[in-house]
């Protein structure tokens, strides 16, 4: 009687899932340049991007950013239309930066660095980039188990993970919804919504579909967006796959 009472009376429920966020990498420290290169990002395609929740990933920038010049870079996500949620997994001053910043760390996007060793790193020393320990962060695997079946309709709204495995979608994948797998996606319905496979970074995977309407199809990070899509494909059977940083779309044969 207690734990029903309890159940009822509790405030909140707290539940982790899978949640589609995206990465922004930065390059160079410039506020004013990655604001612009975002804006026009969002005026292309604002039903994906206007709003969207972004990890911004420092890895990349040749210099250790300080608070200041990462208090500037989130600004420019905000100002470009997109809301920064966190800051990916790194070095050891990106968890300062988080602290001051009061922004969580996402594990999910681990960046270029390994964590600094403070046995083995000069002082001062900026960190060096390179692969994460295996223990930390395993390189990518193609999908062993299984592949998921889904049957059903994916409707606007709904998200399907198919986590270490490619999915099977039986049916249609309407406007609003997302499909994502660590290998590969298989939609016999139409396509309308997000297809993202290889999401742990899988360069093999690929997307196969029926009807190609898609919102968004992306292998390994690289995405292509519907306005970027040949006209030729639409409600066509395609299969997309990456050669190379190119995401590519042609026609299956009937």
């Amino acid at each position: 009687m207690s734990a029903r009472i309890e159940a009822a009376t509790a405030a909140c429920e707290l539940r982790f899932g899978q949640v589609g966020i995206a990465n922004v990498r930065v390059h160079r420290a410039d506020a004013e340049a990655l604001r612009a290169e975002l804006a026009q990002r969002v005026r292309q395609a604002p039903q994906l991007f206007a709003r969207a929740a972004v990890v911004l990933d420092l890895s990349r920038l040749p210099d250790a950013a300080d608070e200041a010049t990462t208090r500037a870079l989130l600004a420019a996500v905000r100002a470009a239309g997109m809301l920064p949620v966190g800051l990916a997994y790194g070095t050891r001053a990106t968890e300062a930066l988080s602290e001051h910043l009061d922004l969580p760390l996402i594990a999910k996007f681990r960046t270029a660095y390994e964590r600094e060793d403070s046995a083995a790193a000069a002082p001062g020393a900026p960190a060096i980039a390179a692969d994460p320990p295996a223990e930390r962060a395993p390189p990518p695997a193609a999908a062993t188990l299984p592949g998921l079946h889904h049957a059903k309709a994916v409707r606007s709204g709904q998200q399907v993970y198919a986590r270490g495995r490619d999915l099977v979608v039986a049916a249609a994948v309407a406007n609003g919804a997302e499909v994502i797998a660590d290998g590969s996606i298989h939609v016999y319905g139409a396509l309308r919504g997000r297809a993202l496979a290889g999401a742990l970074g899988d360069e093999s995977a690929r997307i196969y579909c029926s009807e190609f309407r898609a919102e968004l199809v992306s292998i390994a990070g690289r995405y292509r967006v519907f306005e970027q899509m040949p006209s030729e494909f639409d409600g066509q059977p395609v299969h997309c796959w990456l050669q190379g940083d190119a995401l590519l779309i042609a026609a299956l044969d009937r």
